[in-house]
């Protein structure tokens, strides 16, 4: 199995601080994040915030960057999310019905730059990404057109954000 399992949720999207771009089936959240250590424990807590704290690094997380959040329409669940963080950039699939949340990290060395990737997966690979979250019913809703779609609404919008996006091919 590929990055580390948590039984543990994400933190849900800030709606105040995400702006969403619907295409068809799909729900594509984009937010600017900063975490650290207090913002963890305002959101967990019980056995959840130590799941959390015992999985952080020595000092508790801190990083910041942009999330994008991939969501199902029909049940408003995300599936996927992409930290474009600074420090320990990372994806998430999200399988609801397993309720599990696993984390994995990306690999500059191998990748690049996070962000390029991240459109390439939209466009490319979001089906095998969304089955493997539990959601093969939303990859069968959704066409290569409509990921091409979304991949180019995404870059504009980031473009639009004033988020480097010249790395980002078509």
């Amino acid at each position: 199995m590929l990055g580390q399992v948590y039984d543990v949720q994400p933190m849900a999207p800030e709606p105040e601080h995400t702006q969403y771009l619907d295409a068809g089936a799909l729900r594509i959240g984009v937010e600017y994040r900063k975490l650290d250590p207090e913002a963890l424990a305002d959101y967990y807590d019980g056995d959840d915030l130590k799941e959390v704290e015992e999985r952080s690094p020595e000092g508790g997380y801190t990083d910041e960057g942009v999330s994008i959040h991939v969501e199902s329409v029909a049940d408003d669940h995300e599936y996927v999310r992409f930290d474009v963080f600074v420090d320990d950039p990372h994806y998430h699939y999200v399988n609801k019905v397993e309720g599990t949340n696993t984390v994995i990290g990306f690999d500059r060395a191998a990748h690049g730059e996070m962000l390029p990737w991240v459109v390439g997966q939209i466009r490319d690979r979001l089906g095998p990404m969304l089955e493997a979250a539990g959601g093969g019913h939303v990859a069968a809703e959704v066409t290569p057109a409509a990921r091409a779609d979304i991949a180019d609404r995404l870059v504009a919008h980031l473009d639009g954000l004033g988020i480097d996006t010249s790395g980002v091919g078509a």
